[in-house]
């Protein structure tokens, strides 16, 4: 098996305060992300727990003024660990589907903390939806409408 080729990025990179080269070698949160490719191989997915957090309380912080409700979009990332974050922090989940609807409940989102949207919702999508007792669905359709009734 070949060595893999590693190409540098450094000097091309958008700074960060979580991902920066130390030595050449880049860094997620000071952790060796070569060293998380030689230990896990690749690809590997890497996450600052860090920027995630900050991410998520800019977004709450500019909407303080006001009455709102941050749902983040689990298509976005659908990982347990990055849901639980989010959860934590105080996040919704906003789902398009009956599989994101599970992963919302498994990943600790109370159904008042999730909202249904997006396009093409199944009749039993929509139940499953009404049966956990979601805050919203948000209908696209006279006939997602009609399921809902």
């Amino acid at each position: 098996m070949a060595a893999e080729r590693i190409i540098s990025t450094e000097g091309r990179t958008p700074p960060s305060e979580y991902f920066r080269y130390e030595a050449g070698k880049l860094q997620a949160e000071r952790a060796s992300l070569e060293r998380i490719a030689s230990d896990h191989g690749t690809p590997s997915y890497v996450y600052s727990g860090s920027s995630i957090d900050a991410a998520f309380k800019r977004v709450d912080a500019a909407l303080a003024s006001v009455p709102h409700f941050v749902a983040y979009a689990v298509k976005a990332n659908s990982n347990l660990a990055v849901l639980r974050r989010l959860q934590r922090l105080g996040a919704g989940a906003d789902i398009v589907s009956g599989g994101e609807l599970a992963r919302a409940l498994r990943a600790g989102f109370t159904s008042d903390r999730i909202v249904f949207s997006g396009v093409g919702k199944t009749d039993p999508e929509i139940r499953a939806a009404l049966e956990a007792d979601v805050r919203a669905i948000h209908v696209e359709s006279t006939q997602e409408l009609d399921a809902a009734e």
